[in-house]
């Protein structure tokens, strides 16, 4: 084997015939001993007469044996040469996952403190939003240049697992105004709902005026559901307040994506 067999760049992904050599090798090791040459051709993409050619150089080569008309093996020779390719190609692949992905793949954080380029961060999920620190924590990366605190910082070579947890959904029902509207609305109830909610949205106008009539002006109303499920899914505890004729929907698009949810009825009697 010559130095630059050890290349993962080596002639397997260098040349297309050694390619088809390798691939018409596993085809046959797949197969054997009763060898389609024309299935073979159509997996390819390449003539009938190309597959029995190659078929010949690797019989004449030692790495395939005809026994009988139609019939191949694979000889321990061939075995040897494909897992040799195959070595190479899973090095390059992983080349590809560990250096070059993770080096230009930067995520965006916040700098939690000021930071030099090359710092060595832990990454963190807080108040839905990622954020970087020069501590250990199970998720860390690379900064890729400096950063004050508060300003966003790229982070490189992320590795590990980011602890996060997704955010409760509290859905509370409130009236059309053809069954009272914001009025039938139990106020105090609604008020200790929202008041430990990282965000409150409101879908209808009955919950819109029901949650300024419990002195709080909501955080979302137009893109209300989507916003709710996108803050969810960053650890945010929300409160969607929603008219009952909407409920349903929301409801099961909230099952589609696997969020958790709590219902109550804000529905005075």
């Amino acid at each position: 084997m010559t130095p630059d067999a050890k290349d993962p760049l080596y002639s397997i992904l260098r040349s297309k015939r050694e390619v088809s050599r390798l691939q018409i090798l596993v085809e046959i090791a797949e197969h054997q001993p009763a060898v389609r040459q024309q299935e073979i051709a159509t997996k390819l993409g390449v003539t009938p007469q190309a597959i029995s050619e190659y078929i010949r150089e690797l019989t004449d080569e030692g790495m395939v044996s005809a026994i009988g008309r139609g019939n191949y093996e694979v000889t321990k020779t061939g075995i040897e040469w494909v897992l040799a390719n195959a070595e190479s190609l899973e090095s390059y692949a992983r080349h590809i996952r560990r250096d070059i992905i993770q080096q230009v793949s930067i995520w965006t954080a916040i700098a939690a403190e000021n930071l030099m380029a090359g710092d060595e961060v832990g990454v963190y999920m807080k108040g839905g939003f990622l954020y970087a620190a020069k501590k250990e924590l199970p998720a860390t990366g690379s900064v890729v240049a400096d950063a004050k605190k508060d300003e966003d910082v790229g982070v490189a070579r992320l590795n590990g697992i980011i602890e996060h947890r997704e955010g409760t959904v509290t859905i509370c029902k409130v009236p059309r105004i053809q069954h009272g509207g914001s009025r039938r609305v139990q106020m105090e109830k609604l008020r200790e709902l929202i008041r430990p909610a990282g965000m409150v949205a409101a879908v209808g106008l009955e919950a819109y005026i029901a949650l300024k009539a419990a002195g709080h002006k909501p955080d979302l109303f137009f893109g209300a559901r989507e916003g709710v499920i996108e803050a969810a899914f960053h650890g945010i505890d929300c409160v969607i307040v929603i008219v009952d004729e909407e409920f349903t929907d929301f409801l099961k698009r909230l099952e589609g994506v696997g969020l958790s949810y709590v219902i109550v009825d804000l529905i005075a009697p």
